[in-house]
């Protein structure tokens, strides 16, 4: 029955790639990205003439006339420039991080060469004129590839422009990535065939397909598989089987048809800053560096913290006196609601929030721990009798939230950071859990943008693994800027 599961398999794949939509989306994406590169650079360019000559008619004999050139010519400078730095490498189209940080490295070599010019050839260069153009062409070009990303993701979760991969590995890890990237459609992966060991591609105990996806091969076939179908890369999973040896022969067999070979190590959630390839004798070895949570970078993110902390406090606090005496008029009790929580290293602070629960919200939970719609240590229940109408309001927008810039204030808490837990679930955890107590809790963090109450327990755990050791100053910024996406649509709170 597996065979004729297999043939019938391999024949949809095979009706699959005639009727596939062309992959020369990659190209018409580049193409766009690169007419609005040079629109950007071209628009900041006009409004720095604009601003920093006014009034001055343009003349062949007025001090401004040669930054009409310049103008024009920034646009033709630029898109080399944005080649050069591989800013249109088809491999990061739509990985966000990777994307901006050519762009804004292509903004830094751009701004310095043009100086270096101005300087060596002693041109005088109106500094008002640069400093507001390349900046400036730099921050629209970053605008408009968000905006193209977002358009490219939006595409992608109705199933296109998406690239075929063939999965090479043991079964568990195979299902793992296939669910994995089912749910995060937009990093543009489909996996349409699998080759497993020798033992589960054929003979009685063969497998059919993992998670939907036809078993098509083994290992030695997968560059088969990938020509036959027409796959755009091929992704091979950490194996004892699949040594150096065979992945060099499987590349080899591969490069012909320009298939992409994608390995993944074992090691997981250890993103690329601390990663890096050195070769050792003659072998590639991957060097993973301790995530720097002491010293000048802890310093500086508390600095950051407690100055955007107190900025926050600053503009919001008419919106939290409206809140405040919302709560007051509506429910009785105290407007602010204080609970011990546990913070870096294991020490117990009290958290502020607004109340958003009646008065014995405390007293009635052991009333209620038998509908706790939680799968771990986390007490969560989606229609919670205890929550106010005004309290279901506050939490759908996390504004019962905003009292903790005060515990950012005082150095307890940060503003992006693992969720502050409670000091019961803190005594159910297990060894590996204990590591995100080595910094402190966040305002906001990977767990409130990636599904916040709708997460399983293992899945917000991971989430907070991951943001301890990758932490970084960009991956903090990046994650305030998803929080306000996250909270506007208001899913997975309650």
């Amino acid at each position: 029955m597996a065979v004729v599961d297999k043939v019938q398999a391999e024949s949809s794949i095979r009706h699959e790639r005639r009727h596939a939509p062309s992959q020369n989306w990659s190209g018409s994406y580049r193409r766009v990205a690169l007419c609005l590169d040079f629109v950007s650079m071209l628009l900041a360019g006009v409004i720095a003439f604009v601003l920093r000559f006014p009034g001055v008619p343009i003349d062949p004999d007025a001090p401004n006339a040669p930054y009409v050139a310049l103008t024009v010519a920034l646009p033709l400078l630029w898109l080399p420039t944005l080649m050069m730095c591989r800013a249109y490498q088809p491999r990061y189209i739509g990985v966000g991080y990777e994307e901006f940080h050519r762009v804004i490295r292509a903004g830094f070599i751009l701004t310095a060469a043009v100086a270096i010019v101005a300087y060596a050839t002693k041109t005088e260069v109106a500094r008002g004129y640069v400093v507001m153009a390349l900046p400036l062409g730099t921050f629209l070009a970053l605008v408009a590839r968000y905006r193209l990303r977002k358009w490219l993701h939006k595409r992608r979760w109705n199933g296109d422009c998406m690239r075929r991969v063939v999965a090479v590995g043991h079964r568990t890890s195979v299902a793992d990535l296939i669910r994995e990237l089912r749910k995060k459609r937009y990093h543009g992966m489909d996996i349409v065939a699998v080759c497993l060991p020798p033992a589960l591609a054929s003979g009685d105990d063969a497998v059919a397909a993992v998670e939907d996806v036809p078993v098509l091969g083994d290992f030695a076939q997968a560059a088969a598989v990938a020509e036959r179908i027409g796959a755009e890369s091929v992704a091979v999973l950490a194996c004892p089987e699949m040594d150096g040896v065979a992945l060099r022969r499987l590349a080899w067999q591969i490069e012909r048809n320009d298939i992409e070979l994608v390995v993944a190590p074992a090691l997981m959630d250890v993103t690329g800053p601390r990663i890096s390839i050195r070769p050792v004798a003659g072998l590639p070895l991957l060097h993973v560096e301790h995530p720097e949570l002491d010293g000048g970078r802890r310093l500086f993110k508390g600095l950051f913290d407690r100055t955007a902390a107190l900025a926050g406090l600053l503009v919001l606090s008419p919106l939290m006196l409206i809140v405040a005496f919302l709560i007051k008029v509506t429910s009785a009790g105290p407007v602010m609601f204080r609970q011990t929580r546990v913070g870096r290293g294991g020490r117990e602070f009290t958290v502020l929030k607004f109340r958003t629960m009646v008065q014995d919200a405390e007293a009635r939970k052991t009333e209620l721990v038998q509908l706790n719609e939680n799968d771990g240590v986390l007490f969560k229940i989606r229609e919670d009798p205890r929550i106010t109408r005004v309290g279901r309001w506050l939490r759908r927008y996390s504004l019962d939230e905003l009292p903790q810039l005060i515990n950012v204030l005082r150095g307890d808490m940060s503003l992006v950071g693992p969720r502050p837990p409670l000091p019961e679930e803190v005594a159910q955890y297990g060894g590996d859990v204990y590591r995100r107590l080595v910094v402190k809790p966040g305002l906001t963090g990977l767990w409130q943008v990636s599904g916040r109450s709708d997460l399983s327990w293992e899945e917000s755990v991971r989430l907070d693994l991951r943001y301890v050791d990758n932490w970084t100053l960009a991956l903090d910024l990046q994650i305030m800027w998803k929080t306000w996406s996250a909270v506007l649509r208001g899913s997975g709170a309650y």
